[in-house]
């Protein structure tokens, strides 16, 4: 890595044989080991060396098959061939299953693991070589896949490099082939490198290899330790460690950055199918790597494994994602030509795209290539690539020519000389009055603002994150960054502190324009990204947070300047983050074909037009107003803590802008009702104009509903079910609610299916998991499958993740090239009727699997919910697997002071409300919800309270 402290002389080194590791360590089979003499080059040149590997070879010789290529595999420091171990067991398995048959070949490079110690210090060139040597050797001329982890994956990215022609893929896991210019290293590296150190902390002591064992998040298991000490056991057996620290180029003049360069720009000029499997946590190798990998391979297959760290080969099972890959991209007849199956999936960069981001495109040398989104794989991203590629069925939106699109500022350019009313800020004043934006007001700061952006070298395809507030400002900037091709990354600050920082750093933006809050957060926790602020800084507050400029700079530089041309509509256009409320936010990726499509729903299915006003406290929805060509109003709320929201508020939005949509989320539902004995008559008058209610993201029970009726008498209630992957999929009304409340179904009814969308029900077998093939029939149990024009492209970097959505969707309706059909597994589950309506019944992780089969938790649920004395209910399970009770946990009436077992009265009360038996009753003061929508109820970790609870440990809050 280039950038850091002056090189390090490397350690004096002694020699010693190659040797067999010992046997008896765990996943380690012995029959894998192989010695073997490999020609020397460079400055081996005239001898030979022994070289320690793992050789599958023999394995499928005695299966009777004929290997399709070789996977050359190759550690990195301080780490040896027992790394891959899993991977070679499980395509040994793979293959005798009949599946791809590949021989693992994995190095211990020398001076490491049990190969020969040379008494010779290598420097990257040197080892690049030396796999060169060992590969005509041992490998030989079929096709090859290149693994490495860490310094591992730089030489094997070298062989790749000057191998092209054999090259059938890369797989990288973390690793770096580059450091930005005037950046120290990472830490840990300055330290072991210092001088009086580096000795000491690699080959004298352990400490460097005890530290990189130490880093998973779960301990390692002792045996497997043991097995990573024992070719390190003395300080002789250990000089290569220190030496491959003393070889990190530190800057320009270290002996290895020459080679290092050499390797970081031909990568960028393979064209081999590549996988890159990352552990966000390493402290060493983070996600800005990561982000220059993509740089360079736009068109890798990508998997962040959230929570993992430096050591992912051994806390995340990364050797079924490079078999899933290698079964899915490589074509064994053509692989040592480096082809790959669907090679049309591979997209240009942005400014060179075509119109439907098909054909196979080359990267370009680092130098010549335009930078892709944010160092993401934004441009050859679609459905079932976690943000990077995908078949062609399932992912391309309509061609660019297609009469039928119009870009999300399209009505925003027809009411450009409007002056007209076209957001208003409920939180802010002029003259005490909220403030307002014009039509041309705003569509002149847009201008200005992309023009401004454009003119300081943001460009298609980078990423900008958000931290702003939603208002006109807000508004504004994103409409800007829309309109140059930028991709907005949207992330909730009711993620929290951790889950924002997880989201923003995960994205790898390359701007941040944010208020002076967000940017000090971004300059503590060190998210990446030039910096701009929404309003002016003191200059020292500049400084301090690495301000550029601000918006009011940014939008006067770009005044009266042109813009460039409009992206196409298969372009990446935004980043928008899920709650978080099961599992840590993904980032959703949607184009611009995909927003306008989600826009055109909107605008057809509730009738929208320029007279008809929009009140959202729900911030995504809060942004369509301007596409939508009508004025828009944001209430005077914490739009990161929807209680905050006010019936007062509601009704103050509703009359300054005679709005007749009111969209609020289910929690902001709670306090309108809970509040509204503060209406006045004119509150009241207001709110009886509005026509329509609308509320999503998490179900409402009926009485609710009702409430909110009674507030605005003349409106129709809906609740749309959608996620933040398809805003809207289907739609219910307050009196369909009504009429579904006879009926003998379990779960909350949310409707039919809007606009052509499409609904199927995956069932459940016996052991809880969704395997049925995807189908329409009534009363069947299963995970809801959904296809909208306007679903999202993808998953950002979780390729993993999208191979799931779509999984069991191949034989479905892919519709045609013009009009694709798209489909999505939800993680939902329930059941459709007998008329086609929807009834949810839960979340696919919060299925109990009972001794009599699978339980969704809903149903239960409302009916202790139905109990006066309780106000909200979640059912839960204890026990093993296959064998897990259910456990309903409440919030009472009046609320209970502290957690634990419910009273006998309540409890009898709650027992008799359901015909399912439940093993216990606990309270609760307030049960664990997502933040953004305040309703969603953590159950997997309320089930592992309750079995605290009930194993008699103190009850704390779950």
């Amino acid at each position: 890595m280039p950038g850091g402290s002056p090189a390090v002389t490397a350690p004096r080194t002694t020699t010693a044989p190659a040797s067999l590791p010992p046997e008896g360590l765990p996943g380690l089979d012995p029959a894998w080991s192989r010695l073997v003499r490999v020609p020397g080059r460079g400055i081996d040149a005239g001898v030979t060396r022994g070289w320690h590997c793992l050789d599958t070879a023999g394995e499928l010789e005695a299966l009777g098959l004929e290997p399709a290529g070789t996977i050359l595999a190759v550690h990195g420091n301080p780490t040896w061939s027992f790394l891959w171990r899993r991977l070679a067991a499980a395509m040994l398995a793979t293959a005798a299953a009949g599946g791809p048959a590949w021989r693992l070949v994995a190095v211990d490079q020398l001076e490491m693991g049990f190969s020969e110690r040379s008494g010779l210090h290598r420097t990257l060139a040197q080892r690049v070589q030396d796999l060169a040597g060992f590969a005509d050797a041992v490998v030989g001329d079929g096709p090859v896949i290149t693994i490495g982890h860490d310094w591992g994956g730089v030489v094997s990215l070298g062989w790749a490099v000057d191998h092209s022609s054999q090259l059938a893929g890369v797989a990288l896991l973390n690793t770096a082939i580059h450091h930005p210019a005037g950046v120290p290293i990472p830490a840990p590296l300055r330290l072991a490198r210092a001088r009086g150190v580096l000795a000491a902390s690699t080959v004298a002591t352990p400490a460097f290899l005890e530290t990189t064992l130490s880093l998973p998040a779960e301990p390692l298991p002792a045996d497997v330790r043991e097995a990573y000490r024992a070719p390190y056991r003395t300080a002789v057996r250990r000089d290569g460690i220190g030496g491959f620290v003393a070889d990190i180029p530190a800057d320009a003049s270290h002996e290895s950055h020459a080679e290092l360069e050499r390797i970081a720009a031909g990568v960028a000029r393979l064209g081999a199918p590549a996988l890159l499997l990352w552990g966000p946590r390493d402290p060493i190798f983070g996600d800005r790597y990561l982000d220059d990998l993509v740089d360079r391979l736009p068109h890798a297959r990508v998997h962040r494994f959230e929570g993992a760290g430096h050591l992912v080969a051994e806390e995340r099972p990364y050797a079924d994602a490079v078999l899933a890959w290698v079964g899915e991209e490589l074509d064994p007849a053509a692989a040592g030509r480096g082809a790959r199956r669907g090679a049309a999936r591979v997209t240009r960069p942005a400014d060179e795209r075509s119109a439907d981001a098909g054909g196979l495109e080359t990267p370009r040398p680092a130098a010549e290539a335009p930078r892709p989104a944010g160092g993401g794989p934004a441009d050859a991203a679609d459905g079932d690539g976690g943000g990077l590629v995908t078949r062609p069925s399932a992912g391309a939106p309509r061609p660019a020519n297609s009469p039928a699109f119009r870009p999300l500022w399209h009505r925003l350019d027809e009411r450009a000389h409007d002056d007209g009313t076209a957001v208003i800020d409920m939180t802010r004043t002029d003259a005490g009055e909220p403030r307002t934006v014009s039509w041309r007001q705003l569509h002149a700061r847009v201008q200005a603002l992309a023009a401004g952006l454009h003119r300081l070298g943001i460009r298609n395809g980078d990423r900008v994150s958000l931290l702003l507030q939603p208002g006109p400002t807000l508004t504004a900037v994103v409409y800007a960054c829309l309109r140059i091709g930028a991709i907005a990354v949207v992330a909730d600050a009711g993620l929290g502190v951790q889950g924002l920082s997880r989201a923003v750093r995960g994205a790898q933006p390359d701007v941040i324009i944010g208020e002076q809050k967000g940017l000090a957060a971004a300059r503590a926790l060190g998210w990446p990204g030039r910096r701009f602020s929404a309003g002016r800084l003191p200059r020292a507050a500049e400084a301090a947070l690495g301000v550029e400029a601000s918006l009011g700079e940014v939008a006067r530089l770009g005044r009266g300047e042109p813009l460039p041309p409009e992206p196409a509509p298969a372009d990446e256009a935004a980043v928008l983050f899920t709650s978080g409320s099961t599992g840590p936010a993904k980032g959703v990726v949607y184009t611009h074909a995909q927003l306008s499509a989600l826009r055109d729903v909107l605008e057809r299915h509730l009738a929208i037009d320029g007279g008809t006003g929009l009140v959202t406290g729900f911030a995504p929805f809060a942004l369509l107003g301007p596409a939508l060509g009508t004025r828009s109003a944001t209430p005077d709320m914490d739009v990161s803590a929807p209680r905050t929201l006010t019936a007062s508020a509601v009704a103050a939005a509703v009359r300054a802008s005679d709005a007749r949509i009111v969209f609020l989320s289910p929690a902001a539902v709670l306090n309108v009702v809970a509040t509204a004995d503060a209406l006045t008559d004119a509150d009241r008058a207001a709110l009886g104009r509005v026509e329509t209610f609308l509320s999503t993201g998490a179900p409402i029970g009926l009485g609710m509903l009702r409430s909110i009726a009674a507030l605005m008498p003349a409106a129709t209630p809906r609740t749309p079910y959608g996620m933040t992957e398809c805003l809207l999929v289907a739609d219910i009304t307050l009196a369909e609610v009504e009429r579904a409340a006879d009926a003998p179904d379990e779960g909350v009814c949310v409707g039919r299916p809007i606009d052509g969308n499409r609904i199927l029900i995956s069932a459940l077998d016996a052991d809880g998991r969704a395997v049925g093939a995807p189908s329409a029939a009534p009363g069947v149990l299963g995970e809801v499958v959904i296809a909208a024009p306007h679903l999202k492209r993808g998953y950002d970097r979780l390729w993993l993740t999208d191979r799931e959505a779509v999984r069991g969707t191949e034989g479905l309706d892919s519709g045609t090239p013009e009009q694709p059909v798209r489909w999505h597994r939800t993680g939902d589950v329930g059941h459709l009727d007998a008329e086609g309506r929807l009834w949810i019944e839960g979340r696919l992780p919060h299925v109990l699997v009972t001794a009599d089969g699978p339980l969704a938790p809903v149903g239960t649920e409302q009916d202790v919910e139905a109990v006066d004395a309780v106000r909200r209910a979640a059912v839960v399970g204890v026990g093993p697997h296959g064998l897990r009770q259910a456990v309903a946990v409440v919030e009472s009436v009046p609320a209970a002071r502290r957690p634990g077992l419910a009273d006998a009265g309540l409890a009898a009360a709650v027992r008799a409300s359901t015909t399912q038996p439940l093993a216990a009753v606990l309270v609760v003061p307030s049960l664990p919800t997502d933040v953004r929508h305040n309703s969603k109820i953590d159950r997997v970790r309320l089930s592992a309270w309750a079995e605290r609870t009930l194993a008699g440990r103190t009850p704390g809050a779950p």
